[in-house]
């Protein structure tokens, strides 16, 4: 059974079933608010499905997060037998559906009908609610052990993978007189760590390879992969003509690495000479120009799908663009731009005011000043790899 409710929990539309098993007909139910259509028993002083289910819509509204209701008893008046009511009961989940602003536009409102699986119980009626809950709470203590000791086992792999990346990702890696800082930052009580990394590269000619990449996968394991693709495209960098082709390198390279399948990278290679900067995204957000009268340029015109996204081997592009002296380039992971309920749009844009509030910064008061703007304070559920280069 799935309906689709308003924010005013007013039914926009429900699937056949739901009518079928909820005994309303369509025309009965689209446009009418869902507590007249489904009050509660007033024979029952006892009856609390209406008002759990509305606690449940509305927590869905103010967090737009799902929310699993317990086992619900819910008596239905028969629309044919007006004052005769049915004992129904009902396993609810409610879910958002999201606007492009984040905000909830329409809730999904699912039910398990398992009226039938109760009645098969053959227990005397008032036994019913009482025997399933105790049933209930055994199973949840059940499961509760079992988190706990995953909750274990997932912060011991936390720490030894947190120890990895650290040995692997230096503070600043030495690019001669370039001015750089570099930023990682873990996601933060969560196992979903150790997938993005970042590096910086001295070039012959007087050129500076910056890249940042982001594997799919989380602990230990990622932490290896991403090992793995951060050498090959160092190595990669050190010998190709150009981040396109950089990036073809790893793109082939990534095909006979377990785990590498959708990562994503993006790598810059800086002229200091001729003043250019040519890039190349593989499914990664688009670096940053920030120019230095404050104006922020993102470098979206060479984008190409993630690692390993297309069954046969195409050549990445490539673009080029010109800076200034005092310019500063920022190439990132999604962490600090994602969050959950929000388009992305929004998260680029709040990085573009961070940065271009500050233009004449350092890049290591730069780097902290965005993270502490971007960052939410408790922590990102997402890693965070950031480098800023003035260039």
């Amino acid at each position: 059974m799935v309906a689709l409710l308003t924010p005013e929990l007013v039914y926009a539309d429900a699937n056949e079933e739901f009518a079928r098993l909820s005994g309303r007909t369509r025309d009965q139910l689209v446009g009418r608010y869902l507590f007249d259509v489904f009050p509660d028993n007033p024979n029952d002083p006892e009856a609390t499905g209406a008002r759990n289910l509305e606690a449940s819509l509305r927590r869905v509204l103010e967090t737009g997060e799902r929310d699993t209701m317990a086992l619900q008893r819910y008596d239905v008046e028969n629309p044919e037998r007006p004052g005769e009511w049915e004992e129904r009961y009902w396993s609810p989940v409610n879910a958002p559906v999201l606007g492009p602003d984040g905000s909830v536009v329409l809730l999904v409102h699912r039910v398990e009908e398992i009226t039938e699986l109760i009645r098969a119980h053959g227990l005397p009626e008032g036994n019913r609610a009482r025997v399933l809950e105790a049933e209930l709470y055994t199973r949840a203590r059940e499961l509760q052990e079992v988190n706990e000791g995953l909750r274990e086992a997932h912060a011991r792999e936390r720490e030894v993978a947190l120890a990895l990346q650290a040995a692997m990702l230096p503070t600043l890696p030495a690019i001669g007189e370039v001015r750089a800082a570099v930023r990682y930052r873990p996601a933060v009580g969560t196992l979903h760590v150790c997938g993005d990394w970042y590096d910086l590269v001295a070039l012959p000619g007087h050129r500076t390879a910056v890249a940042v990449g982001d594997v799919v996968g989380s602990g230990l394991a990622a932490a290896g992969v991403m090992g793995q693709l951060r050498s090959a495209l160092s190595a990669a960098s050190r010998v190709a003509d150009g981040p396109a082709r950089s990036l073809d390198v790893l793109g082939l390279y990534s095909r006979f690495v377990d785990g590498a399948e959708s990562a994503t990278a993006a790598t810059a290679f800086i002229d200091h000479d001729t003043r250019t900067v040519a890039y190349s995204s593989a499914g990664h957000p688009p670096p940053a120009l920030l120019h230095r009268d404050g104006v922020v340029e993102f470098l979206d015109r060479a984008t190409d799908p993630p690692l390993g996204a297309r069954p046969e081997h195409v050549p990445r592009p490539q673009a080029e663009v010109r800076f200034e002296d005092g310019d500063t380039l920022v190439l990132y992971t999604d962490g600090l731009i994602e969050r959950r309920r929000e388009d992305i749009d929004v998260g680029l844009d709040r990085l573009a005011r961070s940065l271009s509030a500050r233009p004449a910064a350092l890049p290591e008061a730069l780097a902290d000043s965005v993270l502490a703007e971007l960052l939410p304070p408790g922590g990102a559920t997402d890693d965070t790899a950031l480098v800023v280069v003035r260039l």
